[in-house]
């Protein structure tokens, strides 16, 4: 009687966090989705969210995360849903951020890219420590890194071959806006964020990972 009493309270809790995470995602979409900037374009960046919200879905059960990496998912697809209601080149708070830099380029993409590495390293992270996949703080960290920037890489891949299947309907897509060394920013970008949120969140996770 005693643990039920403990434990329905946990699982509430649990339930409002679930509750309260869709219906963030859910609220983000539905405005991203109403006259976005381009149709195609919206498609193409709400896509990894929506993927992610079935894949999510499916493995919760057998595979339930930390709330952390919950939080971060989430956080990674309200920036997915945002650059693809307004596309990555024409967020206005970030023209506002560019104007008083004296600058001409949008970089809300860049935003995106280090976010594509922040986040991935925490799931990659937690998926290789709860299935021992690799002995070694050192060898794991490696190798969390690499993972995010073959993440990366793929990334600008799939970039490159919508670019050649749709020609000028993936400008908005690609966001380069004219820079040239913009495929290789990216990537660094995307590194630089695997590395900070190793250094920084690492501690934090594993006071998750172990009530799990």
């Amino acid at each position: 009687m005693r643990l039920l009493i403990v434990k329905r309270p946990i699982e509430e809790v649990i339930m409002l966090k679930k509750v309260i995470w869709l219906t963030i995602f859910f609220a983000v979409l539905l405005w991203s989705a109403i006259n976005p900037k381009d149709q195609f374009t919206w498609f193409l960046e709400v896509l990894p969210a929506i993927i992610g919200l079935i894949i999510l879905a499916i493995s919760y059960h057998k595979f339930r995360l930390t709330q952390l990496t919950y939080v971060l998912i989430l956080i990674h697809c309200v920036i997915l849903m945002i650059g693809g209601h307004y596309t990555y080149a024409e967020v206005p708070l970030f023209d506002t951020i560019a104007e008083w830099m004296g600058s001409e380029r949008n970089n809300y993409d860049k935003v995106g890219h280090f976010a594509q590495g922040f986040i991935p390293a925490i799931i990659a992270r937690e998926v290789f420590i709860r299935h021992n996949v690799v002995n070694g703080n050192w060898w794991r960290d490696f190798l969390t890194i690499c993972f995010c920037l073959a993440f990366s890489a793929f990334y600008e891949l799939i970039e490159w071959w919508v670019a050649l299947l749709s020609g000028e309907d993936a400008e908005a897509f690609l966001g380069t806006q004219g820079y040239v060394w913009d495929t290789q920013s990216d990537m660094g970008l995307a590194l630089l964020g695997a590395i900070i949120a190793l250094i920084t969140l690492s501690k934090w996770h594993d006071r998750q990972l172990e009530v799990i």
